[in-house]
């Protein structure tokens, strides 16, 4: 048996003005690779994560989405959410 998870997260700084994206690839509860979006490709975290780290950093499509995360994932859910977060503060 194993568990394998793919955990995307966003970081806000005040408001939207400056937005951090990660997307973390777990295998049995340790992180083997991750995308920064601060460092605009993916690095392994252990040598389990190297071959998949240098097989997504070659694929240029893949970077582009991830890359693009920051405003078409983290952005457009900030926005979307805002009303029920940020203005009951």
């Amino acid at each position: 048996r194993f568990l394998k998870q793919d955990m995307h997260e966003c970081h806000f700084f005040n408001g939207t003005e400056r937005v951090r994206y990660l997307h973390r690839d777990i295998y049995n509860q340790e992180e083997d690779l991750r995308f920064d979006s601060d460092v605009g490709e993916y690095r392994a975290v252990t040598e389990l994560g190297r071959p998949d780290a240098e097989y997504w950093n070659s694929q240029k499509d893949i970077l582009e989405r991830r890359r693009a995360a920051v405003d078409t994932f983290c952005r457009h859910n900030y926005r979307v959410g805002e009303s029920f977060t940020v203005q009951r503060r």
